[in-house]
């Protein structure tokens, strides 16, 4: 039987299994997906292993030190300098997915990244998400406390590399959490939240003010478990379209099985197995 897995390190409770599982009995294929829980220090011991598989997946803390080992880098993965997918198929190639799962979940909402854009948290993922916001014209605000300056200064100074006229700025997050005159009173059609604020089981947090979601259309929160966030669940009191982190993490795992088998898959199956995946929370 084929072979696919996830890494990473603590792996704890994962919805990966269920997830891809899902995907290879949709597209007809036959396969086991386990996980595996590598720690930094074993990765290059132990990626030799990982040649039996035919294709697997890299969360926290390897999707930057697993580059190294990798053959080639598929675009994503160049840009971002982070990989997530693996396929094994023609000398180990590196992916991004997580971009293709964000830029699709903004898609399903209804929402567009090219207008006004609220960004809170800019680590890892909202790295990503600022990158891709700026390259499809948005004019960003990326909303950072004051010990993760570094980290949004040196997302700008990417993005400024990659388009010398994108709309971007930082505002500083203050000491009673975001509110809407650390903003200087500005609306934004869109505001994502790339923070692990309100994750389980710290439910009763948002990452920033109610004040910050007056006029905000849409609301895109990274974080799926609980299955409704605070966040959302403001935003659509407000009257803000809001989804979680669930499609993201669905459709990231669906642009793994397009690479690795070249598959497609039903509309109405993939939102049949997001409203699954969310029920299971």
């Amino acid at each position: 039987m084929r072979k696919f897995c996830l890494i990473g390190h603590p792996l704890g409770h994962s919805l990966s299994p269920q997830i891809h599982a899902r995907l290879f009995e949709l597209s007809g294929e036959e396969a086991e997906y386990t996980l595996l829980d590598i720690a930094p220090e074993e990765l290059e011991s132990r990626f030799p292993f990982l040649e039996e598989f035919e294709g697997f997946n890299i969360t926290i803390p390897h999707k930057v030190d697993i580059i190294k080992y990798c053959g080639s880098l598929a675009e994503s993965a160049q840009r971002y300098r982070s990989v997530n997918t693996v396929s094994n198929k023609h000398g180990k190639t590196g992916h991004n997915t997580d971009c293709t799962g964000f830029i699709k979940s903004i898609e399903m909402m209804g929402a567009t990244l090219g207008g006004k854009v609220l960004l809170i948290g800019c680590g890892g993922v909202g790295r990503m998400m600022a990158i891709e916001t700026a390259l499809q014209g948005g004019e960003l605000t990326i909303a950072a406390l004051k010990s993760d300056l570094p980290l949004a200064e040196k997302a700008v100074a990417e993005i400024r590399a990659l388009k010398p006229d994108a709309s971007v700025q930082i505002a500083v997050i203050g000491e009673n959490g975001l509110c809407a005159a650390d903003l200087n009173g500005e609306k934004f059609e869109l505001l994502v939240n790339a923070s692990p604020v309100g994750m389980f089981p710290k439910t009763d947090r948002m990452p920033c003010g109610e004040d910050v979601l007056d006029g905000v259309s849409f609301v895109f929160d990274a974080v799926y478990n609980p299955r409704e966030t605070l966040l959302v669940k403001t935003a659509r009191e407000k009257g803000a379209r809001a989804m979680t982190g669930m499609a993201m993490l669905v459709l990231q795992a669906v642009a793994a099985h397009e690479i690795w088998d070249g598959v497609s898959y039903k509309k109405e199956d993939i939102d049949r197995l997001i409203a699954d995946m969310e029920n299971s929370i």
